[in-house]
């Protein structure tokens, strides 16, 4: 059986993780490690042709989604903001540069074909990465639960790793800006 003295070895890594984002992204924003191109779409700096993309994280989702909004204008609102991210880093970038970059993200909300919409394709997830995700999975479970006003258990058996030249996402921008108006509506 296990003594009551070990409850603090469990309880302070989910604590950690839950506190981390909170801690770490306005540190990675300072340092200029990471990037915003919207309010919830954030990359890596690019390292070696390759840059590294990221929804909005806990912190993000605490300080900018309204919680008067309705599930359905939270969800929207996210997906607007990742499309604007995304049309905001293609136009960061000429043709020339955007043929030498690599756009690389890991996602449990984005499906298959979505995706390939966008430009991207799926690349195997790398064990990493879903280690990753499931030590933050309470961080997760709470930023999804926000974004639908309930309490809402994430699937990240489900997660996929999604990859894309930046000069294809780029070719895409008009789509993307149309889709942001209608998901603005």
């Amino acid at each position: 059986m296990l003594e009551w003295y070990y409850l603090p070895l469990f309880v302070a890594p989910l604590i950690l993780s839950v506190l981390a984002p909170f801690i770490d992204t306005p540190q990675g924003k300072k340092q200029g490690k990471l990037i915003y191109h919207s309010p919830l779409f954030i990359t890596e700096k690019e390292k070696n042709g390759r840059i590294i993309i990221h929804g909005g994280t806990l912190f993000d989702y605490y300080y900018v989604i309204d919680r008067n909004w309705k599930a359905k204008q939270r969800i929207r609102y996210i997906l607007r903001q990742y499309i604007l991210g995304l049309v905001n880093l293609t136009e960061s970038y000429s043709e020339k540069e955007a043929a030498e970059i690599t756009l690389e993200g890991t996602s449990y909300i984005l499906n298959k074909r979505t995706a390939e919409k966008l430009g991207f394709t799926t690349k195997r997830t790398d064990i990493l990465q879903q280690i990753i995700l499931i030590y933050n999975y309470l961080q997760i479970l709470l930023a999804n639960s926000m974004a639908k006003g309930k309490l809402s258990f994430p699937d990240v058996g489900k997660v996929n790793t999604y990859t894309a030249s930046l000069s294809s996402v780029k070719k895409n921008k008009n789509y993307l800006k149309k889709l942001a108006e209608k998901l603005a509506d």
